[in-house]
């Protein structure tokens, strides 16, 4: 009941009309890590944020309209530990609402979501990387250059991760474990701001496939396609993810693997990807560029843990790929590398 009378005042102070609702939630993520990364010669010491998982907060709820209908909104906002700040950037302005912001029918038909959220084509790469997408050990850092690539493309890549203006759909849990979802993103008055992605998979006991496509913008389109698979063998799950980014006629493949291992009241976790562009596409993101990743989660309890990560990309011939918060290179080739050290406790 708190956090229900909490989350209403949040609603009150940002302006929107509280109603009630059949259940609100507040929830969020506190991550905090100590974290070194090196780019050639250059090294950062720094207490940053994000290190496992994403620093958010948000509030959410359902309201049971009857007959198996039910409405439900969702309001999530990124949060820098280490400064206090809050909210993403979005089309070069702050969205206090910035990783989520939607309202959604759901029913036996599914679910119909509107507003800005993550696509169907990044939620099924998170869900073949151990890292999420996020931390020192993300492999979106290689397996797409999206600023290169989507500045080709006339896109900068923008509605890879999330799009705003989207529609949603998503099928019924109840499928014997099949599953789809689909989205189409509106410019708006910017072709660089469409996007189209489908995504159709399978998961029922310790199987999981998925593929997905996605295309954005118009004209010479950023497109991305991946397929993956995983198994869970009692606690300890392998994964393969080949994932293919391309503008025009510049292409980047990549193969992951990756390995995530329950250890009693921790996780080890590690995954290596090797990207590889043509000729087209390495005269943009200058050669090919390996990621290997490795690190540990020691649960505390149900919503602490503590956390350390090893990661390293092998930059080839010109390609200038690094670590996220890690320096920019200054030369092709150069590795980048790091370690980090932290806590996370969700709510």
């Amino acid at each position: 009941m708190k956090k229900a009378l909490i989350a209403l005042a949040v609603l009150g102070l940002t302006g929107g009309a509280a109603v009630a609702q059949s259940s609100v939630t507040l929830f969020g993520v506190i991550d905090a890590d100590m974290k070194y990364v090196k780019t050639g010669d250059l090294k950062l010491k720094k207490l940053d944020s994000s290190g496992l998982s994403t620093s958010r907060f948000g509030v959410k709820g359902v309201e049971d309209l009857g007959g198996g209908l039910k409405a439900g909104f969702w309001l999530e906002s990124e949060v820098a530990t280490d400064t206090g700040a809050g909210g993403s950037t979005v089309n070069g302005s702050n969205a206090f609402w910035g990783r989520r912001s939607t309202v959604s029918l759901m029913g036996e038909f599914g679910e119909i979501r509107l507003g800005r959220y993550k696509t169907a084509t990044r939620l099924h790469i998170e869900d073949f990387d151990p890292y999420s997408g996020t931390g020192l050990g993300d492999v979106t850092k290689v397996i797409a250059d999206k600023t290169a690539l989507g500045t080709l493309s006339g896109t900068q890549s923008g509605t890879f991760t999330r799009a705003s203006n989207m529609v949603s759909y998503e099928t019924p849990k109840d499928l014997g474990g099949f599953y789809g979802a689909a989205d189409v993103a509106a410019g708006e008055g910017d072709g660089s701001n469409k996007m189209q992605d489908i995504r159709l998979g399978y998961k029922e006991g310790p199987v999981h496939v998925s593929a997905a496509f996605s295309s954005n913008g118009t004209g010479t389109k950023y497109k991305v396609s991946s397929i993956a698979g995983s198994y869970d063998f009692s606690g300890i799950k392998p994964a393969l993810m080949y994932t293919t980014t391309e503008a025009g006629d510049a292409k980047i493949k990549a193969v992951t693997a990756a390995l995530t291992w329950s250890l009693g009241q921790g996780q080890l976790q590690t995954s290596f990807t090797n990207s590889s562009a043509n000729t087209a596409a390495q005269a943009i993101v200058g050669g090919d560029a390996k990621l290997f990743a490795i690190g540990y989660i020691y649960s505390l309890s149900k919503r602490t843990s503590l956390y350390t990560t090893f990661a390293q990309i092998d930059n080839k011939d010109g390609a200038k790929y690094t670590l996220g918060g890690a320096p920019a290179a200054t030369a092709g080739g150069q590795k980048s590398s790091g370690f980090d050290v932290g806590i996370r406790h969700s709510f």
